[in-house]
């Protein structure tokens, strides 16, 4: 069992930072999961997952260059740590193991 278990949630926004590699932050992560899943995502319910994300050591974020388009405010961009890797390969090995445990005849009508 890893350290940390990681709600349905917070593995989307792991799995959607690692997606937008160098380019995640929050804008971008909201965007790419409405655009992905169709699933609307509050900006303060995404800031409050990357800060425990970032608190538990999964994720590391770093403030890019001040640009003139956001009046001189830095954008914080995300990226996932090698914990962080664990945890969502974890969390996909265990989910795997659930469908391969399914029996054919549970989805039959």
């Amino acid at each position: 069992m890893s350290k940390y278990q990681l709600g349905e949630f917070e593995e989307v926004v792991m799995l959607t930072v690692a997606v937008l590699y160098g380019e995640a932050y929050g804008l971008a992560i909201a965007d790419e999961i409405e655009r992905r899943l169709n699933r609307k995502v509050s900006l303060g319910s995404l800031q409050t997952v990357l800060r425990r994300l970032e608190q538990k050591g999964l994720l590391v974020s770093e403030f890019g260059e001040a640009t003139k388009v956001r009046g001189g405010k830095r954008k914080r961009y995300f990226k996932v740590t090698k914990l962080g890797r664990e945890a969502v390969e974890q969390s996909r090995t265990q989910r795997q193991g659930l469908w391969d445990a399914i029996p054919k005849v549970a989805f039959e009508d």
